[in-house]
């Protein structure tokens, strides 16, 4: 698991940690049941205090993301994906898309040519996976 925090991000870095993990989760880069790593070593990995990967920890287990179990750890929720998989993609995807209309506008490009760059690489994409 690949978790990158910048204390100069402005957002807690608890936060960022709950960020990762639910990207991580809803990308399914994390697989249900999969173990994150425990508290001390991540937070020896970032260079924090563990009680700071303990708090996302936590805030994890509540929202139902991740199981913690005495003795085993903290594991990816095995019940198959989380709650908020669904809900983290749309997100994920709206900041994405809102960077790309950002830099559409700032490049003059117009909605219509926009949406038709969109369709293109949808149907570009549909012919990469058709062809052997």
């Amino acid at each position: 698991m690949n978790i990158v925090v910048n204390p100069k991000d402005g957002v807690p870095i608890y936060r960022q940690i709950i960020q990762q993990v639910k990207y991580l989760v809803a990308s399914g880069r994390l697989s249900p049941g999969e173990e994150l790593p425990p508290i001390r070593n991540l937070a020896k990995q970032l260079l924090i205090n563990p009680n700071t990967v303990a708090r996302a920890y936590r805030d994890l287990e509540s929202e139902g993301i991740v199981v913690s179990r005495q003795g085993a750890g903290t594991m990816v929720n095995p019940n198959g994906s989380s709650p908020l998989a669904h809900d983290e993609k749309l997100r994920i995807l709206t900041d994405t898309a809102d960077r790309l209309v950002s830099d559409a506008t700032n490049l003059s490009i117009d909605e219509d040519t926009l949406l038709e760059i969109v369709r293109h690489r949808f149907k570009r994409l549909d012919e990469e996976e058709e062809s052997p």
